[in-house]
């Protein structure tokens, strides 16, 4: 194992010594700034600041900027949004907050905020802001598609940056300050709000003058949110104490917001290679190579022994008398109780129960397959990076839509394979089933959405438009590849199924289908476990996730180590003389969606600090569509990994 590191760390050195050299992909192309005024083909001068949603750790609900009381902008223009930045509660529009690049500007005032005790509808906005400091919400602030982020100092002097910043803090009636207000010494009054009302920005840039460009192009935004309580707003200083709202609003309050902003030039270094994950993903690919030669080792043996003992005894018949061939049976039929799995030829084929649920999911698992191979694989390319918004769940759901008929396909011919004839209602649950629940329990969390008036609610127009999606393309599409899937003749089994079932013997502890299926999780979750908790990061801690180069190798790492320990489970069973792998197959890979729901447990209880019951039931209700999807995924991959060993296996043995 000490090897293994050794080289995972040379490789690691040796990438990142490599001269690399970067392109840019359609529709990510950067923008050049100048310093004149005006605007030109190649250059600009203007840099707009956007806002999105702002969102909390401490409860799922998002909401739009508009929603706060915050300075707006006069002339406020909203991007087109595509679908994934819908579906992911994505509202962008633009701020008050412009500048001019290369000038730096110093205590700039914004607008300011008046709130008088005798207007309730004052009072409402001024409750619902400190309701969002106490639950500590948010902004995401956009410069130039890139995210604003707000760095501090956490233990033993390392740095966080984190690609947003609170609206402010509290400190509770017992003195303890909750959030940012332990950044500060200043944060210490009790039962007080402190809002961060004024904001230092940072932008950094790489000038183009020694290279073969105009301008200058950003590389990074950072602010530092600070709490001050204006004096005279026409001449700002900001400087004074913090800018206080007490828990209870007795006096009539003004609030000025304001920024300053400073242009930094900076040289680029050449990037490193990330190297955290490839000494994991090595150890994975080690015991997935060792489980390979194992199998292949002890299958080898037995094909060749089972195909010796064959090719003795027909000799025995054409060169010697009879009772030579009597003598030679016994000696095969020892060879078989050896290895059992040659035993049950007649059986391994037999139709398993629920055949047509069986063929459901495969059909629906190898749709979300497809599906995520093409979306990593494009991820993994650059063209859905993150800087193009919603573009990733975009891709995944068109794809997903037009990936119908080889649902419809594969789910046809693997229940006429079992020799199913209710192909109405087959066609009709690979259409709906699944769909249909991930359907109704996304709809659910949208009723809750709308309900408590977050921003995340997805419009009624856009769920009518998905539901057009389904029903006028997938659902034609998911006939059309059932209607030739049945059109094909029956799938020839190497070997013919017996008319009488074989009896199965009695199974020990680990060769029973329980303790094999649950066993049969942990390798494939092994190899998702660190990638898991950045995914969850980007979802839940609001974070962007931008490592799908890494991604797309755990996704194969993934496929070969579900592959490799159903086999294996498989071969085991059938030694055992278990012949019921039809559905063991599906439900040993499937049950690492179970550790799945086990670890987003975990994390909820561990990692967030969601409050409210809407939050909770949002958290679970999601983490239940991605287990489901995760389980027809994983099931898929191990079922047509073990169909096409049990084939492989039973073809190249000499069966009478």
């Amino acid at each position: 194992m000490k090897l293994l590191y050794l080289w995972a760390r040379l490789a690691c050195s040796l990438f990142a010594t490599i001269p690399v050299s970067g392109f840019y992909l359609p529709g990510l192309a950067p923008v050049s700034f100048c310093e004149e005024d005006g605007k030109t083909s190649d250059c600009q001068n203007k840099i707009q600041l956007f806002v999105n949603r702002l969102d909390s750790v401490e409860s799922v609900l998002p909401y739009e900027y508009d929603v706060f009381d915050f300075c707006k902008d006069e002339e406020e223009k909203r991007p087109s949004e595509n679908l994934g930045q819908v579906l992911f509660g994505e509202r962008i529009e633009t701020s008050p907050y412009k500048f001019k690049f290369g000038k730096d500007v110093s205590c700039q005032k914004v607008c300011s905020k008046s709130y008088a005790t005798s207007n309730q509808e004052d009072k409402a906005k001024l409750d619902f802001l400190k309701r969002g400091m106490e639950l500590n919400y948010q902004h995401h602030w956009i410069v130039d598609n890139m995210p604003v982020t707000w760095c501090y100092q956490v233990e033993d002097g390392q740095q966080y940056c984190n690609p947003g910043f609170p609206i402010g803090c509290l400190v509770t009636h017992e003195g303890r300050p909750k959030d940012a207000c332990i950044i500060n010494a200043k944060f210490n009054k009790k039962s007080t709000y402190y809002l961060f009302n004024h904001v230092d920005i940072t932008i950094t840039y790489h000038s183009g003058d020694n290279e073969n460009w105009r301008g200058a192009r950003l590389v990074a935004a950072r602010l530092e949110p600070q709490s001050i309580k204006h004096g005279d707003e026409n001449s700002l200083s900001c400087e004074g104490s913090p800018m206080e709202i007490p828990v209870d609003f007795s006096t009539d309050l003004k609030v000025t917001y304001s920024y300053s902003i400073k242009f930094e030039a900076m040289c680029t270094d050449a990037a490193r290679v990330l190297c955290s994950i490839m000494n994991s993903l090595v150890i994975v690919l080690f015991l997935s190579g060792m489980v390979a030669m194992i199998m292949l080792r002890t299958l080898h043996k037995d094909i060749a022994r089972y195909n010796q003992v064959d090719q003795t005894c027909l000799r025995s018949i054409y060169t010697q008398a009879l009772h030579m061939c009597v003598l030679c049976c016994p000696l095969q039929e020892d060879a078989q109780e050896e290895s059992g799995w040659k035993q049950v030829h007649g059986d391994v084929f037999r139709p398993p129960p629920n055949g047509m649920l069986l063929a459901v999911f495969l059909g629906q698992g190898a749709q979300i397959f497809i599906m995520t191979f093409i979306t990593l694989f494009l991820a993994c390319l650059g063209f859905l990076s993150p800087a193009n918004r919603g573009a990733l769940m975009t891709c995944a759901v068109v794809l997903w839509v037009l990936l119908g008929t080889p649902a419809g396909y594969i789910s046809a011919r693997i229940y006429k394979s079992f020799g199913g004839e209710k192909w109405k209602t087959n066609v009709f649950l690979t259409a709906l089933l699944c769909p249909g629940i991930v359907f109704a329990d996304f709809f659910l969390m949208n009723l809750i959405l709308w309900v408590e008036g977050s921003s995340a609610a997805i419009p009624f127009g856009t769920l009518l438009a998905i539901l057009a999606l389904w029903f006028g393309i997938s659902v034609p599409l998911t006939f059309v590849g059932a209607f030739f899937g049945f059109k094909k003749p029956v799938m020839e089994h190497p070997v013919r199924t017996n008319q009488i079932p074989r009896q199965i013997p009695e199974q020990s502890f680990f060769t029973r289908p329980v303790p094999g299926i649950v066993m049969g999780g942990i390798l494939p979750f092994g190899c998702i476990f660190i990638q898991l908790f950045f995914i969850l990061n980007s979802i839940w801690s609001h974070q962007m996730y931008y490592m799908f180069g890494f991604l797309f190798l755990v996704f194969i790492i993934l496929l070969i180590t579900c592959s490799e320990a159903t086999i294996l489970l498989c071969y085991f069973h059938l030694c055992a003389e278990d012949y019921h792998w039809w559905w063991r197959s599906f439900l040993t890979s499937g049950f690492t969606a179970v550790y799945l729901l086990i670890y987003a447990v975990h994390y909820f209880f561990s990692k967030l600090q969601i409050q409210g019951a809407a939050s909770t039931i949002l958290y679970f209700g999601y983490t239940m569509i991605m287990v489901l999807i995760f389980f027809l995924f994983t099931g898929t991959i191990g079922f047509f990994a073990c169909f096409w060993f049990v084939n492989k296996i039973y073809s190249v043995v000499k069966v009478d």
